[in-house]
């Protein structure tokens, strides 16, 4: 996926990116302060915002084949079974329910298979969502700090169903997050937001342990603060 000029006025935000090269088949990571416009920037990616000016190249594909989790997953009133299949259905796919109870056991729900999914714990919500975004294989997926707040049996899930979707099915994703221990983890390469602006990009190394960018600097050492806060908060 191919962005360049792209602009969008937000009331007195502008996002206005020159050009971000998304590689096909690769993990991506973008990092940025909150208001930078990161979602700003997946929303126009999915095509529910329209740019005012500039271009993004989907390299064939279409709205259909992207995707996307959030940090607090919308869930219908149904059950779990059809919360899953919702994404095939309203692409006249039908569901293999075989397939289907795999991935609910590969998650831990499919003995809640026909429980009420509203009724599920946050954290199965969570995984739910997750795994529902993947159902259909689609070929561009955006993470947005779905990984935040998690258990780390449910992290490490997470993180295994990314690199196994990307080695498989060849899929793209895009990680938004502020939890810079797993962008350097699982991202092959990481995009620096700042001001509607992606200033950097590079491998995780060059960007998370090198930075030449003051800017970034100034990020990582305000990140760790925060992290180091939040970790004492937590004991108290």
């Amino acid at each position: 996926m191919k962005i360049s000029k792209l602009q969008k006025k937000m009331g007195q935000f502008t996002l206005q990116i020159e050009e971000l090269y998304l590689e096909s088949g690769k993990v991506h990571g973008l990092i940025g302060t909150n208001g930078c416009g990161k979602t700003t920037l997946s929303k126009l990616i999915q095509g529910i915002l329209v740019p005012d000016g500039g271009r993004i190249d989907y390299e064939g594909l279409t709205p259909r084949d992207i995707t996307m989790t959030t940090q607090r997953p919308y869930l219908l009133h149904d059950t779990v079974y059809q919360n899953l299949i919702y994404p095939l259905k309203i692409r006249g796919i039908r569901p293999d329910e075989a397939k289907m109870d795999a991935w609910l056991e590969r998650c831990g729900l499919l003995q809640k298979k026909n429980q009420y999914a509203r009724s599920l714990s946050s954290g199965e919500q969570q995984k739910l969502s997750f795994i529902r975004a993947l159902v259909f294989d689609p070929a561009f997926v955006i993470v947005d700090e779905t990984l935040s707040n998690l258990d780390p049996d449910s992290t490490e899930l997470f993180e295994q169903l990314m690199r196994e979707q990307q080695t498989k099915n060849k899929m793209t994703w895009l990680l938004i997050s502020h939890q810079l221990v797993h962008v350097r983890k699982i991202c092959d390469q990481v995009h620096f937001m700042e001001q509607g602006n992606v200033l950097v990009s590079g491998t995780p190394e060059e960007i998370l342990l090198h930075p030449s960018h003051p800017s970034i600097r100034r990020y990582l050492a305000d990140t760790e603060v925060s992290y180091r806060e939040n970790e004492k908060s937590s004991e108290i």
